[in-house]
């Protein structure tokens, strides 16, 4: 008989977190903590978020080692941990129980009354953030779990008291299948993660699957725009709203533009129920707003909320995140990898006027290089200049034989930069005044951009 997480991460156990140190997990490390459990952790490196573990009283341990499990009654792990792991083939040796990251989360979820899930291919970072500025409007104390950093809470998450958990919630190894949502947010499904998946049917299929988790009382919100999203929920019993740019059960109306801003009316079931104003750009954050809407009209969330928690959200941490100026250009940063989420950015920062958009981009994952190669090459031809990073590897080791350069080749005013320090060169050189430098990727290309602000 499988064990049941419930039964470990109470009052008085001992949880053993291995890479402790990673955005979800140490918030995991943190909840658990405040609710009784003893946790130690490990992790790779120290860093900022383990001296703050370290702070709270959670014990960790730079390095692996088969000894830390000893005396935890379970361990849990984040998702770039295998089983070859020290520590993971130490606790089965042990018979100490090994639980996923997201079935922790998933357990916690349980102990609220709302749980707020927001899932996607892309814009689940944005649109969390923006349902935790509504929620945090309304004053309902939430807690929430961002796998990003938003700059409103100074941090990736948030332990409130309320009855409403918030969690970014992600596809990749079937994670959220771990999750129990009362509001389960669907803002597109995409080929993505085709290490994992098998094609796009099978990334379909397992969106079906965390919408079919809604309970009857609960809801799903959902992109009614998105062939992909509406054929992966096709003859759904569960309660489902949608959304839409024109239309759906909540879209907008009356769309304005003002300095690449927009304002819009929020029609809800046919009923204006008032002006939204962003101070964040791009029609696909209008998507990602009105998804946030129509998930806090499910819970019940006054209208002046979201009005002003959606008016107080000014973006998430690499997310079109403004980091400063070099020689009269201003520099900015994106987390965006998928042709799709470069699409909307790059056609967005080409609307702001600025005399020429300079992109350096850092490929992540060979395997997502290869599958969507010709998306990316077509869709890195919208900038001016384009510098290319070698590819971030991640959790993977090049069997594939692909480059950057291999992107470089085929698309004009591109260049290759093996390295960080070559795109920071780069940069120096092309900077003029009024033209955007933003660096984009999943991977640590942000740190070119603050390598060039440091000799401004």
């Amino acid at each position: 008989m499988n064990p049941d997480i419930h039964d470990y991460i109470r009052p008085g156990k001992r949880a053993h977190l291995v890479g402790i140190g990673g955005v979800s997990m140490s918030p995991l490390g943190e909840v658990l903590h405040g609710a009784g459990v003893n946790i130690t952790g490990s992790d790779l490196h120290e860093s900022a978020t383990v001296a703050h573990l370290r702070s709270l009283g959670i014990p960790v341990v730079i390095g692996h080692l088969p000894e830390s499990v000893q005396g935890a009654d379970c361990v849990i792990r984040t998702a770039a941990v295998h089983d070859d792991n020290p520590e993971i083939a130490a606790a089965r040796a042990a018979g100490i129980p090994v639980f996923e990251r997201a079935q922790a989360w998933g357990a916690i979820m349980r102990h609220y009354q709302n749980a707020l899930c927001v899932a996607g291919t892309h814009g689940k970072t944005t649109t969390t953030s923006m349902c935790t500025h509504i929620f945090l409007a309304a004053q309902r104390d939430p807690t929430v779990m961002i796998g990003g950093v938003l700059p409103a809470l100074g941090a990736g998450h948030r332990v409130g008291k309320g009855d409403t958990i918030i969690l970014e919630s992600c596809e990749y190894c079937n994670s959220f299948l771990s999750f129990f949502p009362t509001v389960a947010v669907i803002l597109n499904v995409d080929a993505d993660h085709l290490d994992f998946f098998k094609d796009l049917e099978d990334v379909k299929h397992s969106f079906r699957r965390f919408a079919q988790l809604v309970p009857q009382g609960g809801c799903v919100v959902a992109d009614g725009d998105d062939a992909n999203t509406m054929d992966a929920l096709k003859d759904l019993d569960k309660p489902m709203l949608t959304f839409g740019l024109e239309q759906g059960d909540i879209h907008a109306a009356n769309l304005t533009w003002n300095k690449g801003l927009p304002t819009f009316d929020l029609i809800y079931k046919g009923k204006t129920l008032g002006s939204i104003s962003l101070r964040v750009p791009g029609i696909h954050n209008v998507r990602n707003a009105l998804a946030a809407a129509g998930a806090a009209l499910q819970l019940n969330v006054p209208v002046e909320a979201i009005r002003e928690g959606l008016y107080a959200f000014g973006g998430a941490g690499r997310r079109f995140e403004h980091k400063g100026e070099y020689h009269g250009a201003v520099v900015y940063d994106d987390y965006a990898h998928h042709p799709h989420e470069l699409q909307a950015l790059l056609s967005t920062v080409k609307t702001l006027g600025y005399q020429r958009v300079i992109c350096a981009f850092q490929p992540h994952t060979y395997t997502r290089t290869k599958e969507l190669f010709d998306d990316f090459v077509e869709v890195l031809k919208l900038p001016d200049k384009v510098l290319l990073a070698e590819i971030f590897a991640a959790r993977e080791t090049d069997t594939l034989g692909i480059s950057s350069k291999d992107l470089a080749d085929r698309i004009p005013n591109a260049e290759f930069c093996p390295t960080l320090e070559d795109v920071t060169t780069r940069f120096k050189e092309l900077a003029q005044p009024g033209d955007l430098l933003i660096t984009v990727g999943a991977g640590d290309i942000y740190l070119a951009g603050e390598a060039l602000l440091k000799q401004a």
